[in-house]
């Protein structure tokens, strides 16, 4: 409480912090976006894999609350160990 005669200053809230921890934050949640995305992608990529048709890959995706991967998240580099022919 301020002392009588004394005007404390008052800051206005404008929504917007300028805190370096607020921007590395917003930095790690996106590259954790980024990750989730990889990692359900390879999943997804796995399933379709070992599923015997289509039918069984979409069953098997909603199962697993996976959908299937946008063109973005099909970038992902392959799985270790994967060949790049299908036997």
């Amino acid at each position: 409480m301020p002392l009588a005669g004394s005007e404390s200053p008052r800051m206005a809230w404008t929504g917007k912090s300028t805190s370096p921890i607020a921007g590395e934050f917003a930095a790690n949640q996106a590259a954790n976006l980024i990750h989730e995305d990889t990692q359900r992608a390879r999943a997804a990529r796995v399933v379709a894999g070992h599923s015997i048709d289509a039918a069984d890959c979409s069953e098997t995706l909603a199962m697993l609350g996976l959908t299937i991967p946008s063109a973005r998240a099909a970038s992902v580099e392959p799985l270790p160990g994967a060949s790049s022919q299908r036997a």
